[in-house]
């Protein structure tokens, strides 16, 4: 389903209309996260975390750009740091991922990216900008997404010491 999602949106990008596909990509990623959550659990456990996770980023984001005064590219407005489509688009793709394993992340983690992509290609952002969506999305998808299957895996960094810690039932 995240495939043919994933395919309609970049169709958009055929039409010659990049910023369009980008947004419909954004859209189609949580929605392909929640129907994942709400088809494949027997529960809403998973679904719960990824609101969370969803919340807690677009907050975070749009906090900063309410502080941050910050002019878009293309001249449309202040609100450029940091960006939400890009935020959003991380952070269910984080959800994928610690949810559901790397089979499903790895196309998820790529289509966040072709959004963040989108956003700096059509002038709506800067690259600083998609970074910063990228690591509030990221980091909000990690503290609150658990596996679905008891295996997680979350990158570490602290004090100039980096790594990845796996934990999970064997």
């Amino acid at each position: 389903m995240l495939m043919t999602l994933c395919l309609a949106s970049f169709s958009g990008q055929a039409k010659g209309n990049l910023e369009t596909s980008g947004d419909a990509l954004h859209i189609a990623l949580p929605a392909a996260a929640l129907v994942a959550a709400l088809t494949v659990e027997d529960d809403y456990q998973g679904t719960w975390q990824l609101v969370q996770a969803g919340v807690s980023s677009r907050l975070a984001v749009e906090a900063l750009k309410w502080g941050v005064d910050k002019q878009r590219p293309d001249g449309s407005g202040d609100d450029s740091f940091p960006s939400g489509h890009t935020a959003d688009s991380f952070a269910a793709a984080t959800f994928i991922n610690q949810r559901y394993g790397w089979e499903y992340g790895v196309p998820s983690y790529i289509a966040a990216s072709y959004v963040a992509y989108t956003r700096v290609a059509s002038d709506k952002h800067h690259v600083e900008d998609v970074l910063a969506g990228a690591a509030i999305g990221m980091l909000a998808g990690w503290y609150f997404t658990d596996p679905y299957e008891d295996i997680s895996i979350i990158p570490l960094a602290n004090n100039g010491t980096y790594g990845v810690f796996i934990s999970g039932r064997f």
